[in-house]
């Protein structure tokens, strides 16, 4: 008989199951995005939302390859040079883990200013690489940078709002479920 109960891992794949199921969704969400609004990769940054949501959960390992895998799929989509949004987004999703595991988050006011903060962060992250290592880096607009902090910053708290009122719904159902099971 094993010493771990029989659920011993299934948090971990159900936690990685939505991780992907998320990337698809940005994926599919970036992609209507740029096909129905032509500067819509410049506005709305949606991989980098997943990274910091991931990194709240307060896993540093985990939010290291969350950011990186992110990231990379970012930089594939992009077109621009490879590597740059996954080290930024790498270093982004930790720091959000680290400061989940010091800080305790409970409003949606403190997600949408730590969204907005994290999108900065990694605007300054990708420039310094991009002044470093490529000959001719382009520089985003900073009226630019504070639209897409502002609309990542938005999209981060409606889907923490979102998610949020999902688990409520779905706790309450599953008491009454638990309840009318000792009842009858």
């Amino acid at each position: 008989m094993s010493r771990f109960p029989r659920s011993f891992g299934r948090p971990r794949r159900l936690n990685a199951l939505k991780f992907f199921a998320a990337v698809a969704a940005a994926v599919l969400f970036h992609f209507l995005g740029v096909r129905l609004i032509p500067h819509f990769s410049q506005v709305i940054d949606v991989f980098l939302v997943v990274a910091v949501l991931y990194g709240l959960e307060g896993n540093s390992l985990g939010a290291l390859f969350a950011g990186m895998f992110v990231g990379l799929v970012h930089d594939s989509l992009s077109g621009g040079p490879f590597g740059l949004f996954g080290f930024a987004d790498t270093i982004i999703a930790y720091g959000a883990a680290r400061l989940a595991q010091r800080l305790v988050i409970q409003r949606a006011t403190g997600v949408l200013a730590l969204v907005s903060f994290a999108t900065v962060a990694q605007q300054a992250i990708v420039v310094g690489l991009a002044l470093l290592l490529l000959p001719t880096p382009e520089v985003p607009n900073p009226v630019w940078v504070a639209i897409r902090a502002g609309a990542c910053g938005l999209l981060g708290l409606s889907i923490y709002i979102a998610s949020a009122h999902w688990r409520r719904t779905s706790e309450a159902r599953r008491r009454g479920r638990m309840s009318r099971l000792r009842l009858g």
